[in-house]
């Protein structure tokens, strides 16, 4: 029986599906008599459809394999890494007291205090650090490469150097598989990454989460049936059945254990089958017990036809029996390279032997430590390995003879199962393997639909935001109820105006920790090209759409009538429509934020002060022409200036409508508190100097006027509402663009 078919028949003893069982016992029967020493997952996956079939009369296959699957496999593939070197400039820190003392220097940094030159690269404010230091080294398919060492010895940076994740340039070395050096488009599609926190939608179960990585992994011509099919036999190689249906869950909602989220974590980034698979620090936080289950589903990765490459930081003896290829890293250098089982020689040779009783790895760490606290550091392990590798190369000095070029054994790999992501075999094609499994609206349509589900099962969230808009407006409405045309009603409308459209930009403040929250599962699922930044951007877009109508009605039927707003249904719907226009843009201006902006409170604080700024220089507090010239630019970029005169045109606009009428102008003036008599009295002066007849009706203030001291005088009321709209836009715009060149993902 195949190594993998055994493992996965048994740790999955447990199956609670009893056809899963009867799948596992026909795939054992006919692999055990194959040839070839592994299995691949597409033929584990072969073998269940069959099986499936059989129970189903289902007609359609899981893959559609072009070569015979009995065969053993070709020449495996060959991760090789040789001379990797990567610095950084760190800055120092001066010491007090002393005006020349430097503190976290190196030994540079003595040298320039008594006046020797530093150290290259090196100067007074910053220097070098050496993070990896001619690392070299291989990882085979069918084998797990472990790298380990103490916290701050370089295992996270060397795996980053292997998956291609340091920037171009800052790197030295070689990193090729099968002798070809790899391209940054080829490795996105043929690799996987799964970091070592555990980055997934809290409200998904663990069946959706990885049905919704193969939506976006794998072709749009593959059917519904065989990716959930895929999913159902992922979930058992990953044994998490019994906790299919439970959700991940958070810090607010009871989910799956931890050991099983981070078995989902590799779930959805080997869905696609990958030929190579990195893992930062997999059993980080786990117990004994689940960090073996994790490196044992690796084991079972790796033996279907992948590389493994993990950082680990102190393995068990457990899982040290599955481990076969090991780096030992100190302060960024290879103090031992080979066989777990060479352990106990190695360090056997160096004068340090490995007690019988003792795990030889926490042993290897200990040592290295201790010697790392020495006065020569671990100079001499380093040397000794190289001693050491320098002899094994000399005795194995005929190389590999690799049969296939690369895009051959790629093309051999996919015709064996691996890499369902949709790839051709046309070894002769640039593009052998698509850049993206699914077309652009294929992944606007799933995208949106995991939003729109996880956003489902939070109901409280939009509730909380829909009952803040409500109880805002009612609020207004009861302070401004049924606003008279008086010049005091005047002035109550123009605060009314100003203080809604104001809150409509700050209650989408709430958009801002929605796309922080989800900002490295976008960055770790655009990373290997799941899918594309602008099928994120517009799907965004899209799901947050509805919410914004659903809350802009809700305001708008709460304050139009009852403030006693002008213009009947059309002034409604207009009022309603730029209502939507402010939410739109609004929202979009924050996720803008969210996309440049770090952190929540920090992206709180810039909000809060700039839709300050906006509704300073709107032309509510101080009219256009009354504004510092060199202040003008910000009254054409405040969001809040369209929107408050849209709303002013709509309602003050109708030529035919009076707003002050005879005596009524003295109302807003100290003479507003004497007598009527005396009024009529000195309109009738007023009318005999100016020599025109002014009665108690007669019109003295239309809404015309009351625009034109405002200063509103440029843009219609659609012109306002079209600018106010393309405020939005241009944000989303801006979003994409943050997205573009702030989620590299990569180190510099």
């Amino acid at each position: 029986m195949s190594p993998i078919v055994a493992q996965n028949v048994s740790s999955n003893n447990d199956s609670s599906t009893p056809y899963f069982q009867h799948s596992l016992e026909l795939i054992a029967g006919e692999f055990s008599t194959a040839t070839a020493p592994s299995s691949t997952l597409g033929q584990l996956l072969q073998h269940a459809g069959d099986t499936r079939k059989e129970a189903t009369g289902d007609q359609t296959s899981v893959h559609e394999l072009l070569v015979d699957i009995s065969e053993p496999r070709p020449i495996p593939f060959v991760l090789s890494f040789d001379n990797l070197t990567y610095s950084v400039k760190v800055p120092r820190k001066m010491a007090l007291p002393g005006f020349f003392r430097w503190s976290g220097g190196s030994a540079a940094a003595d040298a320039a205090v008594v006046g020797n030159p530093l150290a290259a690269g090196d100067s007074y404010f910053t220097r070098t650090k050496m993070l990896l230091n001619d690392i070299s080294g291989e990882a085979r398919d069918g084998e797990i490469l472990a790298v380990l060492g103490a916290s701050g010895s370089g295992k996270s940076t060397l795996i980053d150097a292997l998956a291609n994740r340091i920037a171009k340039g800052s790197l030295k070395g070689n990193v090729t598989l099968n002798g070809e050096t790899l391209e940054s488009r080829m490795l996105k599609v043929i690799s996987a990454y799964v970091m070592q926190d555990d980055l997934l939608f809290p409200m998904l179960t663990v069946e959706e989460t990885l049905m919704f990585a193969a939506e976006f992994r794998l072709p749009r011509t593959l059917s519904k049936s065989k990716k959930k099919m895929r999913v159902q036999v992922l979930i058992d190689q990953l044994g998490l059945r019994n906790a299919a249906k439970t959700i991940i869950g958070d810090e607010g909602h009871r989910g799956v254990s931890g050991g099983e989220r981070r078995r989902v974590s590799i779930g959805i980034d080997i869905i696609h089958d990958p030929i190579i698979l990195f893992l930062d620090e997999p059993t980080s936080g786990l117990d004994s017990t689940s960090a073996f289950m994790v490196v044992k589903v690796l084991q079972r990765i790796a033996q279907s036809g992948s590389i493994v490459v993990l950082s680990i930081h102190q393995p068990s003896y457990r899982i040290l029996g599955l481990l076969d290829r090991l780096i030992f890293l100190s302060r960024g250098q290879t103090v031992y390279s080979g066989s777990p089982t060479n352990l106990p020689l190695y360090f056997s040779e160096f004068g340090h032997p490995i007690p019988g009783n003792e795990n030889k790895t926490e042993f290897a760490l200990d040592l290295i430590r201790e010697l790392e606290g020495s006065p020569g550091g671990t100079k001499s392990l380093v040397e000794f390995n190289k001693s050491r590798q320098s002899m094994k190369h000399t005795r194995d000095s005929e190389p590999d003879q690799l049969g296939l070029s690369l895009k051959e054994a790629i093309s051999a790999s996919i015709s064996r199962g691996k890499l369902v992501s949709g790839a051709t075999n046309d070894i002769n094609s640039s593009s052998m393997v698509p850049t993206f499994a699914n077309p652009f609206w294929k992944e606007m349509v799933v995208l949106s639909k995991r939003s729109i589900l996880n956003s489902k099962r939070m109901p409280e969230l939009f509730g909380i935001r829909l009952a803040a808009v409500f109880v805002t407006g009612s609020i207004l409405a009861t302070v401004f109820w049924q606003l008279d045309n008086s010049p005091k009603g005047v002035q109550e409308r123009l605060g009314f105006f100003a203080f809604a459209m104001s809150t409509t930009y700050y209650t989408c403040a709430d958009a801002l920790p929605v796309f922080l929250q989800e900002r490295y599962i976008f960055m770790r699922e655009t990373a290997y090209n799941a899918y594309r930044r602008l099928s994120y951007v517009i799907s965004n877009a899209l799901v947050a759409l509805p919410g914004l109508i659903f809350l802009s009605f809700a305001f708008a039927m709460a304050t139009f009538w009852a403030v006693g707003l002008d213009g009947g249904l059309s002034g409604f719907l207009f009022y309603f429509l730029i209502m939507f226009a402010s939410f739109w843009s609004g929202s979009s201006f924050v996720t803008f934020l969210s996309g440049v902006v770090p952190h929540v409170m920090l992206g709180y604080t810039i909000v809060v002060a700039i839709l300050a700024y906006f509704l300073l220089f709107s032309g509510f507090f101080i009219n256009r022409d009354r504004i510092p010239g060199y202040w003008i630019w910000f009254h054409y970029l405040s969001l809040v200036k369209y929107p408050y005169e849209a709303v002013l045109r709509n309602e003050f606009e109708n030529p035919s409508k009076c707003l002050v009428r005879g005596i009524q102008i003295f109302d807003n003036s100290p003479l507003g508190e004497i007598p009527s008599a005396m009024k009529v009295r000195l309109l009738q002066s007023v009318s005999k100097s100016l020599g025109v007849r002014i009665t108690r009706s007669t019109c003295m203030t239309t809404g015309l006027d009351i625009l034109k001291q405002e200063g509103i005088t440029d843009l219609s009321k659609w012109n306002c509402l079209l600018i106010t709209v393309a405020w939005g836009f241009l944000f989303r715009i801006l979003f994409y663009f943050s997205l573009l060149l702030g989620s590299k993902n990569k180190r510099s």
